[in-house]
């Protein structure tokens, strides 16, 4: 009569059948072996234990319903460097080795001129003199804020958010501009989404309860800039700065009243703002 078997006992991972192991799922008690193990408070648990914990596990959110992250401000980087490749592609369009990237052909089609964009249907400066710089000092200048203002923001935000208030605070300086500028002035640069993100910011700062006094102080020495300096867009500052404040009201509400706004009212109010930004702009070419 033969003896016990060797394999008497000896127990094989559920996922992994030719592997041995001692060790069980505390929570379903099924073998795992070493790959399939994940730390648990307690002993180890097994992959799909593990993925149906996730899926009952409620995310925490940001004061304003985003996720919260840990990832990198992918659309703060997405944006700088898109401004960065088109200031590139027009310093190298002009020959003049940065001194002049408006004497490209593709900044001079990218521009935003009020004129230009009524009598020739193209709308769509509205949106490209957004990317346009005009001198290394002015890149600088709006980069350096968008990379300080960005990720703070869009962690707070989310990233769907954030690029909503950054594209409607451009759109809303650039409506500003079409629709109260001197029809024949040409503008260019990404100030008025920077000032977007300048009032979004306020708004949010009392919103959390924090003190805003820093931001206050930065805020007003731009617009002391704004108006002392000649050849900044006065209107497309304060454009982009009104688009800002409007956005991240209807995203987070008025400070010190309790938030009952939802992701769907968020993004309706959002579509409001940039509707209101279209009436504008639509409103001033019926009474060209």
């Amino acid at each position: 009569m033969d003896g016990p078997s060797a394999d008497a006992g000896v127990l094989h991972c559920y996922r992994h059948p030719d592997r041995e192991t001692m060790i069980r799922c505390t929570r379903c008690e099924r073998p795992i072996c070493p790959e399939c193990m994940h730390p648990a408070a307690v002993g180890f648990h097994c992959p799909d234990d593990v993925a149906q914990g996730r899926r009952t596990v409620r995310r925490e959110r940001t004061s304003v319903g985003a996720l919260l992250r840990q990832s990198p401000p992918y659309v703060t980087v997405t944006l700088i460097v898109a401004n960065a490749v088109v200031f590139v592609v027009t310093a190298a369009m002009s020959h003049t080795a940065f001194r002049h990237p408006e004497l490209s052909t593709l900044f001079a089609d990218w521009l935003l001129q009020p004129q230009a964009v009524h009598s020739q249907n193209e709308y769509y400066r509205l949106v490209t003199s957004g990317f346009l710089h005009v001198s290394l000092l002015h890149i600088a200048a709006n980069m350096l804020a968008l990379f300080f203002l960005g990720p703070a923001l869009e962690r707070l935000l989310g990233p769907v958010r954030f690029a909503a208030v950054y594209l409607l605070g451009l759109l809303g300086g650039s409506a500003a501009i079409y629709a109260f500028g001197d029809p024949i002035t040409t503008v260019a640069g990404a100030s008025g989404a920077v000032f977007a993100l300048f009032g979004a910011s306020l708004v949010l700062v009392r919103r959390l309860g924090l003190d805003p006094q820093w931001l206050i102080g930065i805020i007003v020495l731009n617009f002391v800039v704004t108006f002392s300096v000649a050849d900044i867009s006065k209107l497309g500052h304060l454009g982009g700065f009104v688009a800002g404040v409007v956005s991240a009201l209807v995203i987070g509400g008025l400070p010190n009243r309790p938030r009952r706004w939802s992701g769907g009212r968020q993004a309706t109010g959002l579509l409001g703002v940039g509707l209101l930004v279209v009436l504008v702009v639509a409103v001033r070419s019926l009474t060209w």
